[in-house]
């Protein structure tokens, strides 16, 4: 960024009439290439966008992913695309120059054009959204803010993320509220049932329940929406984990009836590491205490969660960039690729009577992840054999009731590394 273009990066997202301002801030002859991109896949037919490798070699052209490895771990954390990563480290240094100036007083200036981006991407109000660093501080900041006291029963499932079980945990620990656990039989296809463990473990003392939007270690989706209604019925409040949806697939927050949802930006949405976003209900923003100091912790303000301190203004302002790219393909657009990448090497190996999955098969209830199991090896054995002799890295799972390789491509996966996958199972389940 040069020196007499550095303030211009603040009013050009201030007074952007660009559907991609981030990307022309920082990179405008990449946005202008992403325009053009992007309005080749608005004028593709619905049937058509989703298997177009043309148009999807683009896409996988703007990441730098190493051509040795075969990355298919993406519902770990994802790489960035290179515009992104270009768009954190110039930040990173421009802050170096003079970092108490350049930080707070320009930089952070793009941190309310920053908000608004995110909240049209969670579609809801920008006063319901915070900026921080992932899921786990963000459902952290909800699970040790809200007023509950001891004997008040939150119901969780034992097929939650580890950090979430152990936040609650410390809750019952300190405080002495009440863990009331469901065990969930994964997969399952019928919305009603998977809400029905919810929904009988709640009594009169039930004062929170927590929905993993999508269970990480074998991609099912969860029907929040259902749960959330049946809770709130109860005057039960209601958090969303949804660490791995943001960008995954097509929602809106508020559609999920929700009070409180946090997501990592690093995962599906290609954002720097350690980047995240926290929504709170408007009316719910007073009833949770800021996990850190703020002059007014129980304050009315989205921002009263977002008193960190010193923090990385670079990786901030570099989710814009990433936001942007998101948009070049569309939610609903990379949605219907992520799904079909999944199927396409699903439904090559699925007939091998050695080989099981632990992800639903209805539709819309899992969308790029899958969980391979097979016969007569351990998942350890699997992931091992398939990166030692087929340089594929997945990741062997074992939580709970789900035992099975979790594969996971994503919009920069191309056909052929799929096809490697392919036969790198048939070889292996013999």
């Amino acid at each position: 960024m040069k020196i007499n273009t550095r303030r211009n990066f603040i009013s050009t997202l201030a007074g952007a009439t660009t559907a991609l301002p981030f990307l022309a801030a920082v990179n405008p002859s990449f946005a202008a290439e992403a325009g053009n991109v992007k309005s080749l896949f608005e004028s593709s037919l619905p049937n058509n966008f989703t298997s177009d490798e043309d148009l999807w070699s683009w896409v996988r052209e703007a990441y730098t992913v190493s051509p040795n490895i075969i990355n298919l771990n993406n519902g770990g954390v994802a790489p960035q695309p290179k515009v992104v990563q270009d768009a954190h480290i110039r930040f990173y240094q421009y802050c170096n120059e003079a970092p108490s100036y350049y930080m707070w007083q320009i930089l952070d200036q793009g941190r309310e054009p920053l908000r608004e981006r995110l909240s049209n991407l969670c579609g809801c109000d920008t006063e319901e959204v915070a900026i921080n660093r992932n899921a786990t501080e963000g459902l952290n900041t909800v699970i040790f803010g809200l007023n509950l006291k001891a004997g008040d029963e939150v119901v969780l499932t034992k097929q939650d993320y580890p950090n979430m079980i152990n936040a609650w945990k410390q809750r019952e620990k300190r405080d002495g509220i009440k863990l009331v656990w469901i065990d969930i039989p994964l997969p399952l296809e019928n919305e009603d049932e998977i809400a029905s463990y919810y929904i009988k473990a709640f009594t009169s003392k039930t004062k929170v329940v927590m929905v993993t939007h999508l269970i990480n270690w074998c991609g099912q989706i969860m029907p929040v929406k259902k749960i959330a209604d049946a809770a709130h019925q109860l005057g039960i409040e209601v958090i969303a984990d949804g660490a791995h949806t943001l960008g995954h697939f097509a929602f809106k927050v508020p559609e999920l009836g929700c009070d409180y949802f946090a997501s990592s930006l690093h995962k599906w949405m290609s954002a720097p590491f350690g980047s995240g976003v926290l929504y709170i209900r408007k009316d719910k923003i007073k009833n949770v205490w800021a996990l850190l100091s703020n002059n007014e912790p129980d304050g009315t303000d989205i921002r009263k969660f977002e008193s960190l301190g010193t923090r990385s203004f670079a990786s901030e302002m570099a989710i814009g960039a990433a936001i942007d790219f998101h948009d070049v393909m569309g939610s609903q657009r990379k949605e219907d690729r992520l799904r079909y990448l999944k199927n396409y090497w699903v439904d090559q190996v699925k007939g091998h009577p050695k080989v099981s999955f632990n992800q639903p098969k209805s539709k819309h209830l899992s969308c790029a992840i899958a969980s391979i199991a097979i016969e007569g090896k351990k998942p350890v054995e699997v992931s091992a054999e398939l990166f030692n002799k087929y340089k594929i890295h997945a990741v062997a799972i074992n939580w709970e009731n789900i035992h099975g390789v979790r594969v996971t491509p994503n919009v920069y996966t191309s056909l052929k590394e799929l096809d490697k996958l392919v036969g790198a199972v048939h070889k292996i389940a013999g």
